[in-house]
């Protein structure tokens, strides 16, 4: 299973990182091609929840598998080009949060488009979404 590690420094304590992180409201603020998140059980940022990612007419759905607030979140997503899992860790660093996340892809579908995906900065990119939401939460702190 191909993996894809990206890591960020974000000037905002742990708690808001990891609270932004979460808020299902406003991950179309960051994740490229959101247009909404449904089918909510329990909120996003605890283990066992459980929602759905809407990007236009093509879903991913999405598993919390583990979660430690602020410090970190596994989740498990799903849909015909990327499924897998992704695992974040937020450390404390100085006066912000070291913010660390590994893709680990499922499949040779998603292994094709997670490498797609992992190449380069640009705003769908993984690594263009964890710079965007830097922004986003440097800009709140």
């Amino acid at each position: 299973m191909p993996t894809f590690r990206l890591s960020t420094f974000a000037a905002a304590p742990p708690e808001r990182v990891f609270a932004t992180w979460t808020d299902a409201d406003r991950f179309h603020e960051w994740i490229g091609g959101v247009t909404g998140v449904t089918d909510r059980v329990g909120p996003a940022g605890e283990a066992g929840s459980r929602y759905t990612v809407q990007f236009g007419r093509m879903m991913s759905r999405t598993e919390v598998l583990a979660a430690e607030r602020p410090r970190h979140i596994r989740t498990r997503f799903g849909n015909a080009i990327l499924k897998g899992e992704s695992d974040v860790t937020f450390t404390p660093d100085g006066a912000g949060t070291r913010i660390d996340q590994v893709f680990t892809t499922r499949g040779f579908v998603s292994s094709i488009f997670g490498w797609i995906f992992a190449t380069g900065s640009y705003r769908g990119s993984f690594k263009g979404e964890l710079e965007t939401f830097r922004a986003l939460v440097e800009r709140e702190a």
